[in-house]
């Protein structure tokens, strides 16, 4: 959520921030707003609404561009979604510019002490109390403004990823980062700020992640300072070169990001187990895994944290990991986890997964984890995040820059992963044969062909979606491993229709969800010919007896589901294990297409931000 973006060099910053801005609008937001520094003053422009509101307002008020300058985009915590709380925030004498990711908890004590000495605030919001603050020191104690950041943010309780500048000396930005992500992209004479390095991907590959309490002072000469909040000490900044490339964040001429990237699924989970797997040879190698075998062999359980989508993805993993390799797993909400005081020992592994690997709950969890002496194994996509950092080791997804709110090839490619981990500790363990294994592998090396094969429905689906486009509620059932397949099924077509929906085990519908079932009810039933077929068509012939809509997904050539559904979906065959990857991508389609239908925005829906970097 929010998103930050900042220029200083030799090229006019208005249309790199603009474009840089317009890159970052899958994070979700409500307002945005630009600063440019023309060499004499700040042009100032920001306002509710969308990156398209703020380039017709600016075009009017920036007079003059220049080679400096700041913007961002608000999702609200502090203070509605209005002009005036829009970033950037100016200080009280009208030099120092701030722009802001995060929430500053103690801003009202701070406030209350700045008003005492005779500040005014314009705006409801916290980062107008910082950016005073650091004003405040910088006057009172003579600071430069380096430093007087350092102090300010040592007295703050938060999180926070931050950029300003003081028009007074124009030739200098001062970042910092806690708990919020930030990138300095470095290019030749010139610095790049974000929230994530798509804004500059097309100027420089080379990029520098802030690791949290650690600022940078970019100068347009002297290139940049990195330093820790605590103790001011110096660090060296390490200097990576970025994977990612333009055309991966363009739309490649699909409609919405979101389509693009249901397309994309079959070359993402290639992409994962490429050089991971082969099953030819009848091999896994993950390095993650290999190098810390014993652990996970001598492990009493794995605890699974992961938020939204990802803890989707953990309950599959949770059947997968039983099933196979036999241990224990549980499954845990982040946010729910970090505020209990669970029993965690040194003979536990905790699995912590996150698309964006910047998500707040699922970092403290780990944090947390590793204070009671756990091992903590990521899965996340994003290269040099946060979570990627922080975890002891782990394993990337490399489904490539997801820019749809909704995820979609982060669930199947964090599937792959887990799929990957649990066969290889099924193998080490000799819970399954060799046999067994092979056929699990060669198996798992067609579901990018097989999901290919289901992307052929998508206009059938999409008829399918104009039948049921103005219903008010529906319902998802799965058994077994397609349960968590029916949640994330109802979470896509919550998330982007703004349609009520629940996903159910479908044992539990006669307690209680059978009571909803009408004409008027969709049901979705995920019911493939693995796992408790049987019981899953007497399901469908209860709900059919109460005149419920059903749409559902089977394996190709099912004929006893076929005789009583409304609408029927295939997918190929393939091992129970593996349905997921392949029966989610119907749910997917249906969803994109019912809120296309009804006029949504897609790849941003409202009150979603992709990144969760703040509680």
């Amino acid at each position: 959520m929010c998103g930050i973006v900042g220029y200083l060099g030799f090229r006019d910053a208005y249309p790199v921030l603009i474009k840089g801005l317009k890159r970052l609008e899958y994070r979700g937001y409500d307002s945005a707003g630009v600063a440019i520094f023309d060499g004499t003053d700040i042009q100032l422009s920001k306002t509710k609404g969308k990156v398209s509101d703020l380039e017709a307002r600016a075009n009017i008020e920036i007079k003059n561009n220049g080679t400096m300058g700041l913007g961002h985009t608000r999702w609200a915590t502090h203070g509605v979604p209005n002009d005036v709380n829009s970033h950037p925030h100016y200080s009280n004498s009208g030099n120092l510019i701030m722009i802001h990711n995060g929430i500053i908890e103690n801003y009202q004590s701070l406030k209350k002490e700045l008003i005492k000495r005779g500040y005014t605030f314009k705006s409801d919001t916290d980062t107008e109390v910082l950016v005073n603050l650091i004003e405040d020191i910088q006057i009172k104690e003579k600071h430069k403004l380096g430093k007087a950041v350092q102090i300010a943010l040592n007295q703050v309780v938060g999180a926070y990823a931050i950029a300003v500048f003081d028009k007074t000396k124009p030739n200098e930005i001062v970042v910092a980062k806690l708990g919020s992500p930030l990138a300095i992209g470095v290019g030749e004479n010139e610095f790049f700020i974000a929230s994530d390095a798509s804004p500059f991907i097309e100027y420089t590959k080379n990029a520098i992640y802030l690791e949290d309490e650690e600022m940078a002072i970019i100068r347009r000469e002297k290139g940049i300072k990195v330093r820790k909040i605590v103790d001011d000490s110096l660090i060296d900044p390490y200097i990576q070169e970025l994977q990612l490339n333009l055309e991966q964040i363009e739309k490649g001429g699909f409609e919405h990001f979101m389509l693009k990237e249901i397309y994309e699924q079959p070359e993402a989970i290639l992409d994962t187990f490429r050089g991971r797997l082969k099953a030819d040879e009848a091999i896994i190698k993950m390095a993650g895994v290999e190098d810390n075998m014993k652990r996970f062999l001598n492990a009493d359980r794995i605890i699974v944290v992961a938020c939204g989508t990802s803890w989707h993805a953990g309950l599959v993993s949770e059947y997968i990991f039983e099933d196979l390799a036999r241990i224990p797993v549980e499954v845990e909400y982040a946010s729910e986890f970090r505020y209990r005081n669970p029993v965690i020992t040194d003979k536990d592994i905790v699995i912590a997964i996150s698309q964006s690997g910047e998500t707040a709950d699922t970092l403290a969890a780990i944090k947390l984890a590793k204070s009671k002496g756990a091992f903590v194994f990521g899965v996340c996509n994003v290269v040099g995040s946060s979570i990627a950092r922080e975890t002891h080791t782990g394993a990337y997804t490399h489904a490539g820059p997801e820019i749809g709110v909704a995820s979609t090839k982060a669930f199947t490619t964090q599937i792959t992963v887990l799929t990957l981990m649990a066969l290889r500790l099924a193998r080490a363990k000799g819970t399954i044969t060799s046999s067994e294994f092979r056929h699990h592998l060669i198996e798992l090396e067609l579901i990018p062909d097989k999901v290919r094969e289901v992307l052929e429905s998508n206009e059938y689906i999409k008829e399918i979606a104009a039948s049921y486009k103005d219903s008010k509620n529906f319902l998802y059932l799965g058994r077994g491993y397609n349960f968590p397949v029916a949640l994330e099924g109802a979470l896509k077509l919550k998330e982007i229709s703004y349609i009520h929906a629940e996903g159910y085990p479908a044992a539990e519908m006669k307690h209680g969800p059978i009571a909803l079932i009408d004409e008027f009810m969709p049901v979705v039933v995920i019911a493939t010919n693995k796992g408790h077929y049987d019981k899953i068509v007497s399901n469908i012939q209860e709900i059919k007896s109460r005149n419920g809509k059903i749409i559902a997904v089977v394996t190709k050539g099912d004929v006893d589901v076929r005789n009583i559904a409304d609408h029927v979906i295939e997918v190929p065959e393939t091992m129970e294990a593996l349905t997921p990857m392949l029966t989610t991508i119907p749910l997917q389609l249906l969803s994109y297409h019912i809120a296309v239908m009804l006029g949504k925005n897609v790849d941003q829906p409202r009150n979603l931000a992709k990144a969760v970097t703040v509680e």
